[in-house]
């Protein structure tokens, strides 16, 4: 069964007195596990179809389905429970709190939620995830002490402190230089084989595209191609 299923999803938004079609009918499906990544030229849909897979939007026709279930957008707890239980957020711009430190960034979206881990039980799964993306030594350092790099391996570690189902990732390594940028995306592909968590990218980066397992290729707000590598 399909983690994430869009079915025949369209965006339209107003612009001024006309409208812009953002998606036209899309139809995807993206199995548990899945390295994915949604690739296209600026304009082609990529962050509308990622924003509707994070229930930041809604599409203005067809269905999106989480774990095989058809989200409902009138019931606001089940989709705040959704993006805070179900999915995880790697942004570009990293979007980390100055004031919190390396380990406080990640603990946060854990205080947000009402189910509340032990304290012995947290502690050890934040340090976990520090040491899986190499950041012990500077687990309490603030964002403005830490290089590009080290702050997108903060929003991964933070992506992942509520144990979700797939990760969404809007376009990870375009504040990285390229050498960065690539030991970013092995990382992420290491948590995706140990933990099976599903990635989801939107992305123009030939790296991610190279070293995803399924790669739907977007063009007009359509999908023009779609290839699976396992």
């Amino acid at each position: 069964m399909a983690i994430v299923k869009l079915v025949d999803v369209k965006k339209v938004y107003p612009l001024g007195k006309t409208t812009v079609d953002a998606v036209k009918g899309v139809n995807i499906s993206i199995e548990k596990g899945d390295f994915i990544s949604i690739a296209g030229p600026s304009g082609s849909g990529k962050t509308t179809i990622l924003n509707m897979i994070g229930l930041i939007d809604k599409p203005t026709a067809g269905s999106v389905e989480l774990d095989g279930n058809i989200v409902n957008y009138t019931n606001d707890k089940h989709i705040t429970s959704l993006r805070h239980d179900f999915i995880g957020f790697i942004f570009q711009s990293f979007n980390l709190i100055p004031v919190l430190n390396v380990w406080e960034n990640i603990e946060f979206p854990l205080l947000l939620g009402k189910e509340k881990m032990a304290k012995k039980e947290k502690t050890a799964w934040i340090d976990y995830l520090i040491d899986q993306v190499g950041l012990t030594k500077w687990k309490v350092h603030k964002p403005n002490e830490l290089s590009g790099g080290q702050r997108q391996r903060v929003a991964i570690a933070r992506s992942l402190v509520t144990k979700p189902q797939i990760v969404l990732a809007d376009e990870p390594t375009a504040n990285l230089d390229s050498k960065t940028g690539s030991t970013i995306i092995e990382l992420m592909k290491k948590i995706n084989k140990d933990q099976n968590t599903t990635f989801i990218f939107s992305t123009h980066d030939p790296s991610i595209v190279s070293i995803a397992d399924h790669i739907i290729r977007l063009l007009d707000g359509m999908v023009a191609s779609e290839e699976r590598r396992n």
